[in-house]
Parts: C-alpha cells; sequence; structure tokens
C-alpha cells in the first residue's frame, strides 16, 4: 500500500467491507475521490436545482456546479491546513449527493411525506447513498451493496452532521432544528465511520468541507442574486434595507444580532472591489466575478490564519484538531446569506411553483409506493421486493424520488399521477 498521508493511520483508511490490496500509484484517499467523480449520483447533481431553477437562465447554478465549486474552495483550504486535500475535496463532491429534486424544497416535501418512518434529510441520504444506495460495491456475505465502500476518513468527512435526529442540538435561537445526519437503519456503518470520534464532533476535514460550502453558497448565491434578480448591492446602503435583510437571517438561520451584522456589511462595503452597482455588461460582470473571487480569499486567508495560529504548523487531520473560524467571518459569510435569501430565497416560497413542486414529489410518492416495484428502476425494485414491512417498502419509494432529477420527477409524476 502507498505510504499514508501525515497525520493519517491504518484505520482511516479502513473499508467497511474490506477490498484486496490494489496497485499502490493511488492512495486509498485518491480512490475515494474517484468514486465519487465516476458515480451516478455525481452525474445527476447537474439536473437537480441548487437555488434557482434549471429554467431560470442558461448559466444558472446547478448542485453539480455548486459542489464543484465547494470543492475548489475546500480543496484549498485542506492543503494549506495539512489535512488530505484528496479526502475533503472528495467529501465536498459527496456533501449534496442525497438531496432530492428542486433543492431544499423538494427536501421538506419529502420530509412531510415521510415523516412516520423517520422523515427525510438531505445529508443523512448522502450517508445512505455513499454506504448502501450508490452501486460499486458487494458484501460477499450478504449480497447486499454497500454504496462506495469509501474510506472511513472520507466517510467521515463527508458527514456534516454527526448526529441522529433525537440529537440534533438546537438552533442558537433555541428553536428546533430538524439537521441531521443518520437515518436509524443507517446506524451500524455511521457507528463504524465514527470510530475514534468523541461525540457529535465533526472531524476536521467534515469542518473544512462544511465552511467550503458556507463559503460558496453565501458568494455565489449572492452572485444569483445580482445576476438574476437585478438586485443592487448599492441598496444596501439604505439602513433600512440593511436591517430587513438581517430579519431575514434570523428567521432562517436563527442566528444574529443587529449591530455585528450590520458592521460586517459595512466591513465588505469599504473595499474597493464590492460592486455596488452591476448593468449587465461584461465590465461589471467582470468587476461582480472579481469581488467574489475577493471574498473567497478573505474568508480562506481569514480561516488558515487563525487556525494556524492555534495549532501551529504540521498535518490537521481527523480528530486531532479543530477549524477556527474568526467571528468576524462568521458574521460576514451570515451576512452574505441573509442578501440571498432576502433578495432571491424567501420571494419564492409564496410562489405557485414553489407549492407545485412539494405537491409534484410528495404525490410521486405515494403513488410510486401503491405502485410497487413495476414503478421504480431495477436497483430499487428489488429493494422493495425486499422490503420487509410497509415502512421499509415507504423509504425505498422515498430513496427513488430523491434519486431523481427536476425533469425526471415532473415526467414521472405526469406517468404515475396524471396519466390515465
Amino acid at each position: 500500500m502507498t505510504d499514508l498521508p501525515e497525520g493519517y493511520r491504518d484505520a482511516d483508511v479502513e473499508r467497511w467491507i474490506p477490498e484486496p490490496a490494489k496497485a499502490a500509484e493511488r492512495t486509498p484517499f485518491e480512490r475515494d475521490r474517484a468514486r465519487i467523480v465516476h458515480s451516478s449520483a455525481l452525474r445527476r447533481l447537474g439536473a437537480k436545482t441548487q437555488i434557482l431553477g434549471l429554467g431560470s437562465g442558461d448559466f444558472v447554478r446547478t448542485r453539480l456546479t455548486h459542489s464543484l465549486e465547494v470543492a475548489q474552495v475546500g480543496r484549498e483550504l485542506g492543503k494549506a491546513l495539512g489535512c488530505s486535500p484528496d479526502i475533503v475535496d472528495a467529501a465536498c463532491l459527496a456533501h449534496d449527493l442525497g438531496h432530492p429534486p428542486f433543492g431544499h424544497n423538494g427536501e421538506r416535501a419529502l420530509d412531510a411525506v415521510s415523516r412516520e418512518i423517520g422523515g427525510f434529510e438531505g445529508n443523512a441520504q448522502t450517508l445512505r447513498l455513499l454506504t448502501r444506495l450508490e452501486p460499486k460495491s458487494i458484501d460477499p456475505a450478504t449480497g447486499r451493496c454497500v454504496g462506495l465502500n469509501l474510506t472511513r476518513a472520507s466517510l467521515d468527512a463527508a458527514v456534516k452532521y454527526p448526529w441522529r435526529e433525537p440529537a440534533a442540538p438546537r438552533r442558537p435561537d433555541g428553536t428546533e432544528s430538524r439537521k441531521f445526519g443518520v437515518y436509524e437503519d443507517d446506524l451500524p456503518v455511521f457507528e463504524w465511520l465514527r470510530e475514534g470520534s468523541v461525540g457529535t464532533q465533526q472531524s476536521f476535514e467534515a469542518q473544512v468541507m462544511d465552511v467550503a460550502d458556507d463559503i460558496s453558497y453565501s458568494v455565489h448565491d449572492l452572485e444569483d442574486s445580482i445576476v438574476y434578480r437585478s438586485m443592487k448591492l448599492s441598496t444596501l446602503r439604505d439602513p433600512g434595507q440593511a436591517r430587513d435583510v438581517i430579519a431575514h437571517v434570523r428567521e432562517w438561520y436563527g442566528a444574529g444580532e443587529d449591530e455585528p451584522l450590520l458592521d460586517a456589511l459595512a466591513r465588505l462595503q469599504a473595499f474597493q472591489w464590492w460592486a455596488d452597482d452591476y448593468d449587465g455588461s461584461r465590465r461589471s460582470l467582470a468587476a461582480l466575478k472579481d469581488m467574489t473571487s475577493q471574498i473567497i480569499g478573505r474568508f480562506a486567508q481569514a480561516i488558515i490564519t487563525a487556525t494556524r495560529a492555534q495549532h501551529g504548523e504540521g498535518a490537521l487531520t481527523r480528530h486531532d484538531a479543530s477549524l477556527v473560524v474568526p467571528q468576524d467571518t462568521l458574521d460576514e459569510i451570515l451576512m452574505l446569506k441573509g442578501i440571498a435569501v432576502h433578495f432571491l430565497m424567501a420571494p419564492r416560497e409564496t410562489s405557485p411553483t414553489y407549492a407545485k413542486q412539494r405537491k409534484v414529489l410528495q404525490e410521486l410518492v405515494r403513488a410510486i409506493a401503491d405502485r410497487g416495484a413495476a414503478a421504480m428502476e431495477p436497483q430499487f425494485a428489488l429493494d422493495y421486493a425486499e422490503a420487509s414491512g410497509d415502512a421499509e417498502r415507504l423509504r425505498v419509494a422515498v430513496d427513488q424520488v430523491a434519486s431523481l432529477t427536476d425533469t425526471s420527477a415532473y415526467n414521472w409524476h405526469h406517468k404515475y399521477c396524471l396519466s390515465p
């Protein structure tokens, strides 16, 4: 076997199902990344909504392009902080694999229709996909699929919320959080991958993936708000508008105080590259791209500097270090998220299309669960046939619908719910 990167141990490269030794030209972590790159689940993200629907414009971000952007940010952060760039890259590429059609709107719809069997959570679905649904490796003892059979370190890095639903922490304002990382029937592999961890602490690589996700979507959702909703950042010079944004921050994220968030906005507005006005010209597009690049670099450097100040140089890996994100950086990220919520995401909540999407997915789950294996793709049909009860059969129907793209969800709904 290739020598392990600094800071990693033999347990980190173990797989749920042992595999024969392979040629040493690639590390186990490089193989993990390659398995995700070649997965059908990653390809499907190219036709799944990120924030704006796929018909919103030719250059709209999809779940796939978002994942690629997260991976680029995460890989550079991981390299600078001394953990395996391949583990972080793999985790970033994998972090949204479990998301269903229509983005978070679809996630809420599937959660509602499956509440009686433990609900639906995109991150828990990602773990299910990586360890059960994506066909790559088979357990020779049982004949069952074990997903991509990634190493322990890579699986742990992909778990954004390392707890069951009952253990989900509350949001900063004390309200309930619906974020969790594992369904009850996936606990055995979850407990295996978490060996060596402490409580609900994310692995260091998962922390890097998590902040890379926050950086990417806070900056790029802001960019999409400007390009696709013709929002001008200059409107935020109005204190009333800025406070309206902060109100949405508290409503959506249960966090944030007025003065720190206003200070965060003021810091960003003070930079020469802050693009107050956008008119769609190449000059303004270039200025917008420069702004997003500058912000990403600002956040990344602040995190690298703070983390190195606490831990020093050398490899920072797994459960031997914690990422340090300065409070100013957290406030700036949260303010950017709030801008996107205020101008882009919140207005969608009352749109007829948004309600239609939820209706489509919920009706489709019920129709497929009733029709059974005949309405499913072959791999899900076999899961349905082997299910031991109604709860397991409903979970298979949810797995099938969650795997669909936006377009195929509409097509399947027309076929199974509308056609005579």
